[in-house]
């Protein structure tokens, strides 16, 4: 019942209203009922009607219009206070998607600091998260900085499968240095607007998850561009590859 009075309430009784006048103005000048002067009463009435109509329209149009200035300006207002995150913690399930969408947003000169060389062991995992990056063609360079005791691993596991690659000459020579700290990164420009980002990850529990043979991420921060975060691994890196530079290769 309550729902057949909603359907009743929501017709346009103006629009009703006007047919029913002109249908009965219309049988009334056939049957020579009434006098001129009633049919064109009944025609003002009827534009009158229309008139008004058209004037609720308007109203409930400018209200509606102002209804959706006040709400836009308020979402403004809101997304203007709110604070982008620094950085994005991935887990498990995400990191190979994120490394491997990084990889093909990254520009210019890549930079992998102190990454452990047993990852890309298995060829899957070194088609899903460096080849990418070699085959960007956006990428102009790529540089690695690590460990000195990772060398031996490098030169076994990633080095064999670097050179089988077509953009193979873009992969610069090692970095070697000792690198005392906990921290992982790939720091690499993202997208044409060339902000730099990073991914960055830390050694040990609860980051990094332990196999038989090696260490692989188990969560990493995306450090988004706007980070003060960003700078300051830059200062790290650039420290270690000066050492590696000064100390020769």
């Amino acid at each position: 019942m309550l729902g057949a009075m909603k359907r009743i309430f929501r017709y346009d009784w103006d629009a009703i209203a006007g047919i029913v006048a002109a249908f009965a103005a219309i049988v009334m000048h056939f049957l020579h009922i009434g006098e001129s002067d009633l049919l064109l009463m009944i025609a003002v009435v009827l534009i009158a009607l229309l008139f008004i109509r058209d004037l609720r329209r308007e109203e409930r149009a400018e209200k509606i219009s102002d209804s959706l200035r006040d709400t836009a300006g308020g979402v403004k207002d809101i997304l203007g206070r709110l604070t982008p995150a620094d950085a994005v913690l991935v887990g498990p399930q995400h990191i190979r998607r994120i490394m491997e969408e990084f990889a093909r947003r990254a520009r210019n000169e890549m930079i992998w600091f102190h990454v452990c060389p047993l990852m890309f062991r298995r060829q899957e995992l070194f088609d899903a998260l460096l080849k990418p990056a070699i085959d960007n063609p956006a990428v102009t360079s790529i540089q690695f900085i690590l460990d000195l005791s990772d060398r031996e691993a490098w030169e076994a596991e990633v080095l064999p499968k670097i050179l089988r690659c077509t953009g193979k000459q873009k992969v610069r020579e090692t970095r070697w240095t000792t690198i005392s700290g906990g921290v992982s990164a790939i720091v690499a420009d993202i997208d044409r607007d060339g902000e730099t980002e990073c991914l960055l990850s830390f050694w040990g529990e609860p980051f990094m998850a332990r196999t038989p043979s090696h260490k692989v991420p188990r969560y990493i921060f995306h450090v988004q561009h706007h980070s003060e975060l960003v700078g300051r691994i830059l200062e790290v890196v650039r420290g270690h590859r000066l050492a590696a530079e000064g100390g020769g290769r």
